[in-house]
């Protein structure tokens, strides 16, 4: 019997040959030219391995912090967390921190996606999370390191939080799950309740962005896709790369949404009340495609996923084809450049900062993988006018990695608004709750 090589020989193989080629594929844009409601859009390319450009981890050092834009100032709030994800403010100026990761149920395959996971992981996106959401408190004198509390512990990757009344939700990578809560609770012992199921066969997306209505009846959740571009078959995509309706009443669900590969973030437009979302668009067919967006999400819309890309851009790697439903694609509002892999959204209504944030949007951009050189890494701001993107996308809190693009610090994550009007930001691989304020506040 003949002996075949080993899949990690064949991987470092083609990971090396990976890592050499991509090297020399370098993007053609600055993220800034495919930013706004009309981005430039290259010919797409196919390769058998995408370009790969990953900072290596190093963590912040030596009081090192981000920066920030003139007229603002960052400080840390909670460090040695575990894979902090997502943020969310209750009433009472408690602020939760989902410490979480992908469960790693993902079937493998492809080399790419062996290749992707082995390049990727030395970058600290990879860690391992805790699994729990922990409670911080601003301390009495209203500086320095917030006490902290293990709020609830022993969930199954959990993302999106959303208080209606006195019902905690909780979107766990598999179930929406409620929980009795109490003001200024430090802690909750009961097992939560399932309201919904939520997919999570393979998941190669994760993550659940939970959102509820002004009324408190119903839940927005964001389901990304189970692969790049259908690779792993369609039946494997019920009720995913979609926004999902939940009733919170009896946890029936229906699509709101559907063609949208990633929806990582919920919001609603402060001034209209209508819905938001961010968005991680497809891989592997070059560093420029296809840019991460920012959307309103119209109700019974479809936007493209996985037939086609920024409204009819046909994808012939999705099959079979379906002209009818490429059709009635519509395009997103406003792209935030190439593979920035937005995870965070925030409209920001405070006055804690300079009035040139208010009313505009906050994006976690957690960077790229797949892009040299690379994008994202930042905290951008998006300024918004009678309920639309009114500029280009600017970069307030960076210094993610280092100047030459070698080292990560960090990577930022979810984005929210404290009690006082405060910018918070989540960065899963520094481990670490930043706040941001206006400077000599």
């Amino acid at each position: 019997m003949n002996k075949r090589p080993t899949i990690s020989v064949f991987v470092a193989a083609v990971a090396s040959a990976a890592l050499l080629g991509g090297c020399h594929e370098q993007a053609e844009y600055n993220p800034t030219q495919q930013a706004g409601t009309n981005p430039t859009l290259p010919p797409a390319r196919n390769f058998f391995a995408p370009p790969m450009q990953v900072p290596k981890y190093a963590g912040w050092q030596n009081g090192a912090t981000p920066k920030v834009a003139d007229g603002l100032k960052i400080e840390k709030i909670a460090s040695g967390l575990v894979h902090p994800r997502q943020l969310y403010t209750l009433p009472n100026g408690d602020v939760l921190v989902a410490e979480s990761n992908s469960p790693n149920q993902e079937a493998v395959t492809t080399p790419k996606q062996v290749i992707a996971g082995l390049i990727e992981s030395k970058s600290g996106k990879k860690a391992e999370g805790a699994n729990r959401i922990t409670l911080l408190r601003k301390p009495a004198n209203g500086s320095g390191a917030w006490q902290r509390f293990v709020f609830i512990d022993h969930l199954h990757s959990p993302f999106g939080m959303q208080l209606i009344g006195d019902t905690l939700y909780v979107a766990d990578t598999d179930a929406i799950l409620k929980f009795p809560y109490q003001t200024g609770a430090t802690s909750i012992s009961e097992r939560g309740v399932e309201l919904a199921d939520l997919p999570d066969t393979i998941n190669h997306h994760w993550t659940k962005a939970l959102l509820a209505s002004r009324d408190g009846k119903k839940l927005y959740v964001g389901v990304g896709s189970n692969s790049n571009v259908g690779e792993n078959g369609l039946e494997v995509e019920y009720r995913r790369a979609d926004v999902l309706e939940v009733d919170t009443a009896t946890g029936a669900s229906r699509v709101y949404a559907a063609g949208i590969r990633n929806p990582t973030g919920l919001q609603w437009e402060p001034q209209t009340g209508q819905l938001w979302a961010i968005a991680n668009e497809r891989d592997e067919i070059g560093p420029d495609l296809v840019p991460d967006y920012l959307t309103s999400v119209k109700e019974n819309a479809f936007y493209g996923w996985p037939y086609s890309y920024y409204g009819q851009h046909v994808d012939p790697r999705a099959q079979p084809q379906r002209p009818d439903l490429v059709a009635k694609a519509i395009p997103p509002d406003f792209a935030l450049g190439s593979h920035v892999a937005a995870l965070g959204l925030l409209f920001y209504t405070g006055n804690s900062l300079p009035a040139r944030y208010r009313g505009g949007a906050f994006i976690g951009e957690h960077g790229s993988w797949d892009r040299s050189p690379l994008s994202g890494y930042v905290v951008a701001y998006v300024p918004f006018a009678n309920g639309k993107p009114a500029g280009a996308p600017q970069d307030v809190v960076t210094g993610f990695t280092s100047a030459d693009q070698k080292q990560s610090y960090g990577a930022p994550v979810g984005v929210a608004q404290d009690r006082d009007g405060a910018l918070l930001i989540a960065d899963d691989v520094g481990n670490t709750v930043w706040r941001v304020t206006a400077a000599g506040s």
